[in-house]
C-alpha cells in the first residue's frame, strides 16, 4: 500500500447529515421565530463546527441569540443524530476492504468527538477505525493541523504515508497544512468547491478510492495552508 493511514472526514464524506442539521437548525429558528432556512442554504454553513452553523444561521442580526442558539442547537440535534443520517452508498464496503488490506482509519470532524462517534456507532462503523477525533478534541479545529499530527503521532504513521479524505476545501487546506496528501469526494457537500480550486483527484465512488491507497492513482500536491471554505463537510 502507498498509503497506510487514511483520514476520513465525516460530514459529506463518510455520511450525509444534511437533513438532521437543517432540522435542528430550524429547530433554533423556530424557537426564536425566524424564518426557517433550507436544505440548500443549511448545507452551504456546515463544516466549521456547530458554534459557526448556528452563527451563520441566526445571522448578524440576531448574534444576541448566539449562546442561546448553541445550547438549544446541541440539545436538539443530539436526541436526533440518526433520525435521517446515513452512510453514503458504497462507504461501508470501502471501510471493510481497506481494514481488512490492514489500512489504518480515522475520522478527522469538526462535529463535536461524542456525536461523531455517536453517528458512527449507530450506523456500525465504528468498530473499524483506529481513532475518531472532533471540533472539541482540540483548542484548534481543521483545517488546523493539531489533528492530522495527533493521529500521525497516535499512530507512528510518517506523513507521507498518510491520506486524508474531505469533501471541502477545509479538508483540502488541513491536509495541506499538514503536509498529508488529499483525496477528494464527489457525492459530498463541497465538491464544487474542490473542483474550483483545482484539487486532485476527486473521486466520484467509495470504491475508487482503493487505486489511491494501492497507488494505481498519483496524488497532485495539496494545497498551502490557507482560510478554509465556507461550505463543506465537517
Amino acid at each position: 500500500m502507498v498509503y497506510e493511514h487514511v483520514v476520513f472526514d465525516l460530514d459529506g464524506t463518510l455520511v450525509d447529515s444534511r437533513a438532521d442539521l437543517a432540522q435542528a437548525v430550524n429547530h433554533v429558528l423556530r424557537t426564536f421565530r425566524l424564518a426557517e432556512l433550507s436544505l440548500e442554504d443549511v448545507t452551504g454553513y456546515i463544516g466549521e463546527g456547530a458554534r459557526r452553523l448556528v452563527q451563520r444561521a441566526l445571522g448578524t442580526d440576531h448574534e444576541d441569540h448566539l449562546e442561546d442558539g448553541l445550547r438549544l442547537f446541541i440539545e436538539y440535534y443530539g436526541a436526533h443524530l440518526l433520525d435521517q443520517t446515513h452512510l453514503y452508498p458504497g462507504i461501508a464496503a470501502i471501510l471493510r476492504e481497506l481494514a481488512q488490506r490492514e489500512v489504518l482509519l480515522s475520522v478527522l470532524s469538526n462535529k463535536p468527538e461524542a456525536m461523531s462517534r455517536a453517528i458512527l456507532d449507530g450506523l456500525g462503523v465504528l468498530s473499524v477505525f483506529r481513532a475518531v477525533l472532533g471540533g472539541d478534541s482540540f483548542p484548534a479545529r481543521k483545517p488546523e493541523p493539531a489533528g492530522l499530527e495527533h493521529l500521525r503521532t497516535l499512530t507512528g504513521t510518517r506523513a507521507e504515508k498518510m491520506l486524508v479524505v474531505g469533501d471541502s476545501l477545509i479538508d483540502l487546506r488541513t491536509a495541506g497544512a499538514a503536509g498529508i496528501g488529499f483525496c477528494g469526494v464527489a457525492w459530498g457537500f463541497g465538491a464544487q468547491g474542490l473542483r474550483a480550486a483545482g484539487a486532485q483527484p476527486i473521486i466520484d465512488r467509495p470504491a475508487a478510492l482503493l487505486a489511491i491507497v494501492e497507488g494505481y492513482r498519483q496524488l497532485t500536491p495539496s494545497l498551502p495552508p490557507g482560510p478554509g471554505g465556507r461550505s463543506g463537510g465537517g
